[in-house]
């Protein structure tokens, strides 16, 4: 169960970030999610009047969201992702300076660490969960993540 302290330092981090959800689960099964209210974003044209005044007119933010909301693609792409379990801060090596503990082209086995994810001022690292290749790094060190964000790409 979370304390409301504990809850408070969430309401915090998801405030103090550009995270529009927060969600964690303690290892007894006890949850908490938080999403921010987004503001009702209102789309302005300008339509020119016969004395060269311009005057606003709103676009309705549906008819905008469905001419720009085409489906992407789907890529063939045969690789797995290593995602984060946590909200926090990425870091790719164990200290400033250190070589990362993974990068482009290295094999890992299961249970090799990955990176260290910060959260609440606690350093954990993140394992892989099968044996592979890391096609691609995603994410830069430093760069706050999402929970289920992919970090690595894995073959």
């Amino acid at each position: 169960m979370y304390n409301l302290d504990e809850i408070k330092e969430f309401i915090n981090l998801l405030e103090d970030s550009s995270l529009s959800v927060f969600e964690i689960q303690k290892e007894d099964g006890s949850k908490i999610r938080l999403e921010k209210a987004q503001p009702a974003q209102q789309i302005v044209n300008t339509i020119p009047v016969a004395n060269g005044i311009a005057s606003p007119a709103p676009v309705a933010p549906s008819a905008v969201e469905s001419a720009s909301s085409a489906p992407a693609p789907a890529a063939a792409d045969s690789s797995k992702t290593i995602d984060a379990p946590i909200v926090g801060v990425f870091y790719a090596a164990s200290a400033p300076g250190k070589a990362p503990y993974v990068s482009t082209g290295k094999k890992v086995k299961k249970g090799d660490v990955v990176c260290i994810i910060e959260a609440m001022k606690c350093m954990n690292e993140i394992q892989a969960e099968e044996d592979g290749e890391i096609v691609e790094v995603l994410v830069n060190d430093g760069e706050l993540v999402e929970y289920g964000q992919p970090l690595f790409k894995i073959n």
